[in-house]
C-alpha cells in the first residue's frame, strides 16, 4: 500500500507527520513530506558475506564490541545498571551501553512488553545498524511471564522480531545477563546470530505479525 493511501485510511497520524510548507534558512517555502523525507520505507536487505576470512574477522570485531542499547519496561531494567557498575563490570566483555539506536548493534529487551511499547521496539530496532542482535531478558519478555493471559500483553517476541538470545528468569540477575552476553558472542564468531538476515528474508512475515497487534499503525513499513 501507498504510503499516501495509508495515511488517508489511518485515524491515528501524528500531526508532525501531516505534510506542510516551511521557511528554510534560506528564506525560501519549501514543501515537507515527514512520512517521505524522514524515513525510508525501502525494505532491508540480507546481507551476503564477501568472503569467509574477512567476515571471520569482522564477526570476530562484533562480538567483542557489543554496543547495547536497553529497553526497559518493567522491573526487567532494574538489573542493568548493576551489569555495569565495578561489581559485575560488563566493559571488560567488550560491552557498553549506548543511548540511541543508531549507535547500538545489541537490542536488550526486558520486562513484560505491551502492544503500545511493541510499536517502539519495532521502530527502534529497525533504525539500528546491520548486522544487529536481539536479547530478550526475563520471563515476561519470553513468554509473557505472570502477564501471560493479558490482552495488552506481547507473549512470544519471536514473533514480531528475531530473537538471538534468550536469558530466562524473574528477574535474571547479572551473572546470567553476562552468561548470556557470552552465548551471544560464541553465536557471532560463529556465524549464527543472524536475526537480522531473518527479519530482512521474513519481512512480510513478521510486518503482518506486528500489524495484527498494533492497531494504530501509523508510520511506514520500515523505519529505516
Amino acid at each position: 500500500m501507498a504510503i499516501e493511501e495509508q495515511n488517508k485510511k489511518n485515524k491515528f497520524i501524528d500531526p508532525d507527520l501531516e505534510k506542510r510548507e516551511i521557511l528554510s534558512p534560506d528564506g525560501e517555502i519549501i514543501k515537507i513530506d515527514p512520512m517521505k523525507d524522514y524515513f525510508c520505507d525501502a525494505k532491508p536487505k540480507v546481507h551476503e558475506p564477501a568472503n569467509k576470512v574477512i567476515e571471520k574477522f569482522l564477526n570476530w570485531s562484533r562480538a567483542n564490541s557489543l554496543w547495547v542499547l536497553a529497553f526497559g519496561t518493567g522491573c526487567g531494567s532494574i538489573e542493568i545498571p548493576s551489569l555495569m557498575t565495578s561489581r559485575f563490570d560488563a566493559n571488560r566483555f567488550g560491552v557498553q551501553m549506548r543511548p540511541t539506536p543508531r549507535q547500538s548493534s545489541v537490542f536488550i529487551i526486558s520486562g513484560y512488553l505491551a502492544v503500545k511499547t511493541l510499536k517502539r521496539v519495532i521502530r527502534s530496532y529497525e533504525q539500528m545498524q546491520e548486522p544487529r542482535y536481539v536479547v530478550a531478558l526475563g520471563s515476561c519478555t519470553v513468554n509473557g511471564g505472570m502477564y501471560y493471559d493479558s490482552y495488552n500483553t506481547i507473549n512470544r517476541l519471536d514473533y514480531y522480531i528475531p530473537v538471538d538470545v534468550y536469558v530466562a528468569g524473574c528477574m535474571p540477575r547479572p551473572e546470567a545477563m553476562l552468561a548470556g552476553f557470552n552465548k551471544l558472542k560464541e553465536r557471532i564468531k560463529a556465524g549464527r546470530a543472524e536475526g537480522a538476515n531473518e527479519y530482512a528474508e521474513k519481512f512480510d512475515w513478521y510486518k503482518a505479525n506486528q500489524k495484527k497487534i498494533i492497531k494504530d499503525w501509523n508510520m511506514p513499513d520500515y523505519n529505516w
